[in-house]
């Protein structure tokens, strides 16, 4: 019952960041990256999983998350050149490396919420 709320929790947010990156430059990428999440946490929900599927989708994820991290003006430039400053301040993304940040911590959520069903579906956790 619990693994069936977070999937609609996770569903139901992950529809609502795609749905606020369509007017983002870059929404031709954003918008799908959050709606496959969304498909699988609510196929998930239904009791309908597809282990392959959140592999390949972790491990495209990950592997971005670590091109966003090494980026100019990426994670490692805010944790070092910038000194951390929050991210959160305001909705626009004023410095150069606030969306790139907020964009990392995104696809790490999304990888652990497909991490969770993974792990469920091959019988890790029960």
């Amino acid at each position: 019952m619990i693994l069936i709320i977070l999937n609609v929790i996770f569903c139901i947010s992950f529809i609502g960041f795609a749905y606020v990156n369509l007017n983002d430059k870059d929404s031709w990428l954003w918008v799908p990256i959050y709606m496959a999440a969304a498909i699988c946490c609510g196929l998930a929900a239904a009791g309908l999983f597809y282990p392959y599927v959140y592999l390949a989708l972790i491990v495209f994820y990950l592997i971005y998350a670590t091109k966003i991290f090494f980026a100019k003006d990426g994670v490692r430039d805010w944790i070092t050149k910038y000194n951390k400053p929050s991210l959160v301040e305001s909705m626009q993304a004023t410095k150069p490396y606030i969306e790139q940040t907020r964009e990392f911590f995104g696809l790490l959520i999304i990888a652990g919420a497909l991490l969770i069903n993974y792990l469920v579906s091959a019988g890790v956790f029960a």
